[in-house]
This record gives structure tokens, sequence and C-alpha cells, in this order.
């Protein structure tokens, strides 16, 4: 009677112990939320590029033309050219600096501005203004770097944002979150409930059940007495 009494705390304490599981299943589960509620409560942003190529002239080298166009790109965005741009693209040049990037190809005299925004006609307007300013101010020099910059291709109005979705943004959620609940599990430190469960069945002499807890019967301090006795 005494034995099945010791053992029902051990077999209470297994019945509470939740699965290593349902860290990772909670963990998905919150980030997959937050993320969802982020892409569903952040503005959209519209992105629009246009392009613009450097020609060489008649009697320059043509790869004269990829380096021209390289500087270029790094020019575009720098303060002479935006403070022209605001005029067209109708935004203070701080706007600009924030919203306006540029690219080069290594292999094609080409640049690409984009500009993003939460309008999608603006987006536009502003990558066709920095397009406009930098054209007009390759002109001016043109007779010194025997390169032309053309425009090759207008922005046009975006038809879609180019920022993720909440089901996209609830994957990347639920994926990091899952990623933490194993990194808890891994940290976590290590139970000290089966130390001392395994020292109170050792004082009632009950096997221990758990294979953590010693597998042979542990005496009592009854029985410790009566061997010590008989020597």
């Amino acid at each position: 009677m005494t034995e099945n009494t010791s053992r029902r705390p051990a077999v209470l304490t297994r019945a509470k112990a939740l699965p290593p599981w349902t860290l990772l299943a909670a963990g998905a589960l919150v980030g997959g939320l937050a993320g969802g509620s982020y892409g569903l409560l952040k503005p959209p942003v519209y992105t629009a590029t246009a392009y613009v190529v450097a020609v060489p002239a008649e009697k320059s080298d043509p790869s004269s033309a990829l380096g021209f166009a390289q500087a270029y790109g790094r020019v575009a965005t720098q303060l002479a050219v935006l403070g022209d741009a605001q005029v067209w693209a109708g935004v203070p040049v701080a706007t600009l600096q924030k919203s306006v990037q540029t690219a080069t190809s290594p292999d094609a005299p080409m640049v690409s501005i984009t500009a993003a925004s939460g309008r999608a006609d603006l987006a536009a307007d502003m990558a066709n203004a920095v397009s406009r300013a930098l054209t007009q101010h390759a002109k001016s020099s043109e007779k010194t770097t025997n390169v032309e910059l053309q425009s090759f291709a207008r922005a046009m109005k975006p038809t879609a944002p180019s920022s993720q979705s909440p089901a996209v943004t609830g994957l990347v959620g639920a994926s990091a979150g899952g990623l933490l609940g194993g990194l808890v599990l891994l940290v976590r430190p290590k139970r000290k409930g089966t130390a001392v469960r395994a020292t109170q069945l050792a004082g009632h002499g009950v096997v221990a059940e758990s294979p953590e807890e010693t597998k042979a019967p542990v005496p009592g301090p009854a029985l410790a007495a009566d061997v010590h006795g008989a020597r």
C-alpha cells in the first residue's frame, strides 16, 4: 500500500509534463501570427525602374562607354542630380535620397534607376525625374567624355506592390518562431525533478520507473539499520 502511494507523485509529474514538440508548435504559431499581422498592417510599397544607356561617339572607344556608365550610376544619387530631379518629381531631395537607388551592369553600359514609394504613380515619377536629370547633366560633359547618355526605357506605373504579402510574411514568421523554439529546447537546463524523485523514492525502498532513475531497488532506512546491527 505504501509502495503504490509513493509512486503516485512521480506518475502525476509525468502526466503534467508536456512533450518537447509543443514548444516548437507554440513558437511557429506565435511567429506566424506576428508575421501575418505585420504584413497586414504595413503599408504597401510600389517600385518603378527607369533605364539609361551610355552610347559612345563615333571616334571614341566603345569600351569607354562601360566605364562611364559605372560613373554615371554613382553620380545619379548625388545632390547635384537630385536637386534638379526634385522639380520634376515634386518631392524634396531628402525623399529622393531615401527612395531612389541605382544599379549598373558589368557587361552592359546601362544604368537602372529604381524608386520606391507608397504611391504607384509617385514611384514612376521619381524614377523618370532622376533619369531625366542624369541625362541632362551628362550632356554638359559630352564633348569631354565622348559618351552620350540616352534614355533607354521610361519607368511605368506599377500595377501591384512589390512588398511581401501577408501570407509570405506569415510563413517567414512561423519559420522564425519554430527555429527560436528549437533553440530554446537546446539551451534549456535539464530538469531537476528526476533527481528529487529518486531521492524520495530511495527513502521508501521503491524502485524507480523512469529510465533516468536507478534501476536497482534501494534499501530503506530500517533495512539499512538491520544490516548494520547484524555486522
